[in-house]
C-alpha cells in the first residue's frame, strides 16, 4: 500500500476481484500511482502466488470464501467504503455471485464499477471465450501486422490485453471518477478489449479514408512498406530500427549509411532498389557499430534491444524507466508527475498475506471471527 500522500491517486480505495492479464495490469497502474488497492482472492485461487507476479505489485491481498455468508458479507463491506470495484469476469458472473453492479451501486451510489472483458458486456460474442489474438483479429488490427505477402504476425499480447484493455480500463476509471466529482454519482465502466483496440486504430482509419493506407500488410508507410521505416539485420545477427520518415531525417540516414548514388526515394519504382541497398549496407557492420554511427544524429535509427539490454540502456537508466526492486527488473510507475510522483511501495503479495490488516483497516467487522470461521484466510 502506498503511504499517505504518495501519488496522484493517494486516498483512492479500490477493490480488485482477482483475475488475470489486463485487469491486474490496470490495478497495478492504479496502485503505482498511490491508490490503496485490495485484491480479493479466493481460497486456493491464488493471485499468481509468487513475488515475481509483477502485475500484482503495490497492493494487498485478502482471501475471502464467498461461499460462506460471512465471507460474502465481508466483501460487501469492502464495497461499502470503496471508490472503485474492478472485475474481469465474463458478463453476468458477478451478478450470479451477488456482487453485480446493481447490488453494489445500491449499497454505494458513489462506486465506480469497472468491468474488463474481451468482447464487452453486450453483443453476440459477449459470452464467448477469447484471448488477445482473437480480439485484435476481429477488430482488423491483426490484419495490418506482418510482412507483405506473409501471414498476420501477432505482437505478443501488448496490443489487445494491455494497450486496448488494461490502459483503456484505467482511463475509463479516471474519467468516471472525474464525472463523480461533479455529479456525486458512480457508474459502470464497460471496458472491452475490442473497443480499446479499435480506438487505437483511429489514425489508421483516417489514413485509409484519405487514401494514405492500403488495407493490406507490409505496403504502407508505418508497417514496413517503405525502406526508410523498418528493421534491418546487422553483421552480428542484431537488428536496427529505422524510422527516417521526414526528409531531414532521411537525409541523416543516408549520410550515416554513406551509400553512393542512391536512387530518388520519391520515385515509387526505386523502392526495391533502396531496400536492397539498405539491407546490404546494414549487414556490413555490427549493431553496436551502427548504433555509434547514428548516435547524436536525427536519423531516427535505433538498436533493437532485448528486454535484458533495455534494462541496462543508458537513456532508460537515466530516466529510471526500468528499476530493480526486490531483485526483479521491472517497469517503473508511469507517467511521471511533478508534485505527486508514483512509487513502488510493496512487492507482489502472496494470496491472503494481508487479510487481517487490510480488512481491519477498511473497517470490516469481526475480522478475527471471520478468520476463525474460515470465511477469511490469513496466509
Amino acid at each position: 500500500m502506498s503511504e499517505q500522500g504518495k501519488g496522484p491517486l493517494a486516498g483512492l480505495r479500490v477493490v480488485e476481484l482477482a483475475g488475470i492479464g489486463p485487469g491486474p495490469f490496470c490495478a497495478m497502474m492504479l496502485a503505482d500511482l498511490g491508490a490503496d488497492v485490495v485484491r480479493v482472492d479466493r481460497p486456493g485461487g491464488g493471485s499468481g502466488g509468487a513475488r515475481e507476479s509483477l502485475l500484482n505489485r503495490g497492493r494487498r491481498s485478502v482471501v475471502l470464501d464467498l461461499k460462506k455468508p460471512a465471507g460474502f458479507d465481508a466483501l460487501l463491506q469492502l464495497v461499502d467504503t470503496a471508490d472503485v470495484l474492478l472485475e474481469g469476469y465474463r458478463p453476468g458472473v458477478t451478478e450470479r455471485l451477488g456482487v453485480g453492479p446493481d447490488v453494489c451501486l445500491e449499497r454505494n451510489p458513489r462506486l465506480v464499477y469497472a468491468r474488463m472483458t474481451g468482447w464487452g458486456q453486450q453483443g453476440p460474442l459477449s459470452q464467448a471465450a477469447g484471448h488477445d489474438i482473437g480480439y485484435i483479429a476481429r477488430t482488423g488490427a491483426l490484419h495490418m501486422l506482418g510482412k507483405a505477402g506473409g501471414p498476420p504476425e501477432p505482437p505478443a499480447n501488448l496490443l489487445g490485453d494491455f494497450g486496448g484493455g488494461g490502459m483503456l480500463m484505467g482511463f475509463g476509471i479516471c474519467a468516471a471518477l472525474y464525472e463523480r466529482s461533479v455529479s456525486g454519482k458512480g457508474q459502470v465502466v464497460d471496458a472491452a478489449i475490442v473497443d480499446g483496440t479499435a480506438t487505437l486504430m483511429a489514425m489508421h482509419f483516417m489514413f485509409k479514408a484519405i487514401g494514405m493506407l492500403q488495407d493490406q500488410r507490409g505496403v504502407n508507410m508505418l508497417d514496413g512498406g517503405v525502406p526508410w521505416y523498418g528493421v534491418y539485420e546487422t553483421s552480428d545477427a542484431g537488428w536496427m530500427a529505422v524510422g527516417s520518415l521526414e526528409p531531414q531525417f532521411y537525409a541523416a540516414l543516408v549520410a550515416g549509411l554513406d551509400i553512393p548514388d542512391l536512387p530518388d526515394r520519391d520515385d515509387p519504382s526505386t523502392m526495391a532498389a533502396l531496400r536492397e541497398a539498405f539491407t546490404k549496407r546494414f549487414k556490413e557492420r555490427t549493431r553496436d557499430e551502427w548504433t555509434a554511427t547514428f548516435t547524436d544524429t536525427d536519423a531516427c535509427v535505433e538498436p533493437v534491444l532485448t528486454m535484458a539490454e533495455a534494462v541496462e540502456d543508458e537513456h532508460l537508466a537515466a530516466r529510471g524507466t526500468y528499476v530493480i526492486r526486490d531483485g526483479l527488473a521491472q517497469p517503473a510507475p508511469a507517467p511521471r508527475f511533478s508534485r505527486t510522483p508514483g512509487a513502488l511501495d510493496a512487492p507482489p503479495p502472496l494470496p491472503g498475506e494481508h487479510t487481517v490488516s487490510a480488512l481491519t483497516e477498511w473497517g470490516v467487522k469481526d475480522v478475527d471471527a471471520l478468520v476463525e470461521q474460515g470465511a477469511a484466510i490469513q496466509s
